[in-house]
């Protein structure tokens, strides 16, 4: 991660100017910038990093590598899913940052052309969902045999089954969820009204979201302090109570 100081430096840089021409040449150096960009954006250290991404319309960059993954993404050494993972982790720090007119420029983003951008959040949403309980269902039937042959199932094997959960794209769909409640969240009724139909078109509920997004909050990673932990967990709890 980027620590305080180098972020500080990234910013009176052009660090944030050069991720971002990197990210519009489709050359092999995109996937390393949209890395850096993540981690430059994470956290509430990354708000300044944030809005200065919208003040040199990054947004202009990122919404296409959102719509649509790239195709030669196998040949640069990334997976669709750490393309799309950086990504939604990227959206969730915009939305979890900024404030005010920038803030605005990105929630008007999900609005434009017939909300096109809210079916593609959700599509990506439902593609990760099907692969997790697909996962889940495997881990299921692995715990239950264990069970049935007289295993202990102890923190290892609970830890190893959360990685392979984690492999199938739990954190992915927890930051979808997390864009997901802070779009719906954010006080324009075409942008909620969009989730709640695609939702109930698709025989799935708010309920699913809701429990993964708690699931998150309470699972927030060790390597974060306890200040970010709260301040994470009461803004998911808040998002969560008006979803």
């Amino acid at each position: 991660t980027l620590f305080r100081s180098n972020r500080e430096r990234f910013l009176k840089g052009e660090g944030l100017q050069l991720m971002n021409l990197m990210l519009r040449e489709k050359k092999l150096s995109r996937s390393s910038a949209l890395k850096v960009l993540d981690h430059a954006m994470i956290g509430p250290e990354g708000t300044d990093n944030c809005h200065k991404f919208v003040d040199i319309l990054g947004l202009r960059t990122i919404f296409p590598l959102f719509m649509k993954s790239p195709k030669k993404i196998r040949k640069m050494g990334t997976s669709e899913k750490e393309h799309e993972e950086h990504i939604c982790s990227i959206l969730a720090s915009l939305l979890r940052n900024l404030k005010g007119q920038q803030r605005t420029r990105l929630l008007n983003k999900f609005t434009e052309n017939d909300s096109e951008k809210v079916d593609r959040l959700m599509e990506v949403y439902f593609k990760y969902l099907d692969a997790m309980q697909a996962a889940d269902k495997k881990i299921e039937g692995e715990k239950h045999d264990m069970v049935k042959r007289g295993e202990i199932l102890n923190d290892d094997t609970e830890d190893e089954f959360y990685l392979r959960r984690l492999d199938a794209g739990l954190f992915v769909l927890q930051l979808i969820c997390n864009i997901m409640a802070e779009i719906s969240n954010a006080g324009i009724p075409q942008i909620r009204q969009r989730v709640h139909q695609i939702l109930s078109m698709r025989g799935s509920s708010i309920k699913i979201v809701r429990h993964i997004l708690k699931d998150y909050a309470e699972n927030i990673g060790d390597g974060k302090s306890q200040e970010f932990r709260e301040s994470e967990q009461k803004r998911i709890l808040e998002l969560l109570e008006n979803f």
